[in-house]
C-alpha cells in the first residue's frame, strides 16, 4: 500500500470487496475477519479481583491478520474503522484500535446501515469516535458468558452428560421451559363438544350457496350435544340481522431481525441460522440494509425512493406514506428496519 492512502477496516472480506468499488483507489479496504482478540480458550481469563477485568489474547489463526493490518495501518495516513454498528461491531473497532496501536488523531470510526455508494460516502463525511458504552456492553456480555459457562459447564459434565454447555441465556431459557412443562403436566384438561352447521337457502331461486356457522355454546357431554341436535330436527332457521362494516387492512411493519426470522420460518421453512446467513450475504453484497435491528423505522432516503418508484409505476393514488414506531422497550430507534437498498430493482 502506498504511503498516505486511507485504510478502511471492515469485518468481512465479502463486504470489503463491495466497499472497495465505491471508494476508489485512494482507499484500501481490508477485513479483520471478525474479532481479532478474545478471552483465552482454556482459562477463565477474567481478573475477578480487579473488577472483573477481561484478559484478552490474539488467537493463533488471527496473528497473521493482525500482522498484516498493523503493517497497513503504519503506512496509512488515516485509518477508518468500519465494523458494524452494534455492540459486537463497536467492540471489534475498539480491539482494532488497541491491538494495532492506532492513534486518535488519524483514526476515524464510521458506521452505515446499508452498503451503497451513497451510504458509504456519507459515513466518510460524518465520522465519530468509538462508543465506549457499546464496548462496555459487549464486554459485560462476554464476561458474563465466560463466568457462567466456565463455572457451570463442568458441573453439567459431572452430573448430567459430557460436552454439555451452560450459558448466560440458555441456562435461564432451559429453566423457563422446564417450569412451563411442569405447568402443562399439572393441568387438568376438560373435554367439550362444539356444534357446527351448514345452511342451504330455503328457496332454490336464491341459489345453492352454503352458509357455515358454529354454535357459540359448548356442551360438556356428548349426550347434551346429541340432545340439542335432535331438538333441531325439522326446525327452520332464519337470519335476524345482517350488518355491513368497512374492513381496513394495514400492511405489516417493515422487518426487524425477529420478524424476518419468523416469516422466513413460516413461509420458507428456514432455520434462524439459515435466515441470518442469507441475510448476511445480501447485506454484504449491498442488497439489503443491516440485518440485526429491532427498529421498524425507515429513513427519509428510503421513503423518498419508494415514493418515486410507486408514483412512476402504479400511480400516485396507491401512495400512502406511513410512519412506524417500535413499541418494545429499549429498541434502538436510530437504526433502520431491514429493507431493500435499491427500490427500483
Amino acid at each position: 500500500m502506498k504511503e498516505g492512502k486511507n485504510l478502511v477496516i471492515v469485518e468481512s472480506p465479502a463486504k470489503a470487496g463491495t466497499i472497495q468499488k465505491f471508494l476508489g483507489e485512494d482507499f484500501i479496504v481490508k477485513s479483520s475477519f471478525g474479532h481479532i482478540r478474545d478471552l483465552h480458550d482454556s482459562e477463565l481469563s477474567i481478573d475477578v479481583k480487579a473488577g472483573f477485568k477481561p484478559e484478552y489474547v490474539i488467537p493463533a489463526d488471527k496473528k497473521k491478520v493482525v500482522s498484516d493490518l498493523k503493517k497497513a495501518a503504519k503506512e496509512a495516513s488515516t485509518v477508518w474503522l468500519a465494523s458494524d454498528e452494534d455492540r459486537e461491531g463497536e467492540a471489534i473497532s475498539w480491539h482494532l484500535f488497541e491491538t494495532l496501536g492506532l492513534k486518535e488523531e488519524n483514526t476515524r470510526r464510521i458506521v452505515f446501515h446499508e452498503i451503497t455508494k451513497t451510504a458509504i460516502l456519507n459515513a466518510i463525511q460524518n465520522p465519530r469516535s468509538i462508543d465506549m458504552r457499546l464496548v462496555d456492553a459487549q464486554q459485560a456480555r462476554r464476561v458474563l458468558d465466560r463466568i457462567v459457562g466456565f463455572k457451570l459447564s463442568p458441573v453439567l459434565w459431572r452430573k448430567v452428560k459430557p460436552a454439555l454447555s451452560a450459558g448466560r441465556v440458555q441456562s435461564v431459557t432451559v429453566r423457563l421451559i422446564v417450569e412451563r412443562e411442569r405447568e402443562i403436566n399439572k393441568f387438568t384438561s376438560e373435554s367439550s363438544y362444539r356444534v357446527t352447521a351448514q345452511f342451504l337457502p330455503a328457496n332454490p331461486a336464491d341459489g345453492d350457496s352454503i352458509i357455515s356457522s358454529e354454535l357459540s355454546t359448548r356442551f360438556k357431554t356428548a349426550q347434551e350435544a346429541e340432545a340439542f341436535l335432535k331438538s333441531c330436527v325439522g326446525a327452520n332457521f332464519t337470519i335476524d340481522d345482517v350488518s355491513t362494516k368497512p374492513l381496513k387492512k394495514s400492511p405489516a411493519p417493515p422487518f426487524t431481525t425477529s420478524t424476518l426470522q419468523q416469516e422466513a420460518s413460516r413461509k420458507l421453512g428456514l432455520s434462524v441460522m439459515q435466515t441470518m446467513r442469507i441475510a448476511q450475504s445480501l447485506y454484504e453484497a449491498g442488497y439489503i440494509t443491516y440485518m440485526r435491528t429491532d427498529s421498524v423505522n425507515l429513513s427519509s432516503l428510503c421513503l423518498n425512493s419508494c415514493k418515486k418508484v410507486i408514483t412512476e409505476r402504479i400511480g400516485e393514488k396507491y401512495l400512502k406514506t406511513r410512519k412506524y414506531a417500535t413499541n418494545s422497550k429499549g429498541a434502538q430507534e436510530a437504526h433502520e428496519a431491514i429493507r431493500p437498498t435499491y427500490m427500483e430493482n
